[in-house]
């Protein structure tokens, strides 16, 4: 991973906002070469920079701009449309194997996002696992 990535890590890690300096100090690297990160993170449009103070002197509180997503990506989990999204089936949502499987594929992509993959992967599991027990009924 590179230092760019890195530090657009540490600032989506801090939904708040995270000072520079702050950033300069975890990634061991002097505030120079900082700033010439935090300059390639603005050009691509992945934060935003607000002036500020830290224990007295000038810096700058650095924040991740939240990702919009299009309407329609709600309805996707991976490359998986919702499965009751236009479904003509006249089924029991707590019985149907394609919702489980959808929304076994959401809690895998929101695990996989926050970092918890060991978890992401037991849940494919038991997604899996229990896929069949529903087919076994």
């Amino acid at each position: 991973m590179d230092l760019e990535e890195e530090a657009y890590n540490i600032i989506r890690r801090h939904k708040d906002g995270v000072f520079q300096n702050v950033i300069w100090k975890e990634l061991d690297i002097d505030s120079r070469k900082c700033s010439r990160i935090i300059k390639k993170l603005l050009d691509k449009d992945l934060i935003i920079r607000e002036v500020g103070v830290s224990n007295g002197a000038r810096t700058y509180l650095l924040k991740a701009k939240e990702e919009v997503k299009e309407k329609y990506d709600l309805l996707l989990s991976g490359d998986m449309f919702s499965a009751c999204t236009g479904c003509t089936g006249d089924c029991e949502p707590e019985y149907c194997g394609r919702l489980s499987e959808w929304i076994g594929n959401l809690m895998v992509e929101e695990a996989e996002e926050a970092g918890e993959v060991e978890e992401a992967e037991d849940m494919d599991v038991e997604a899996e696992d229990e896929d069949i027990f529903k087919e076994e009924i």
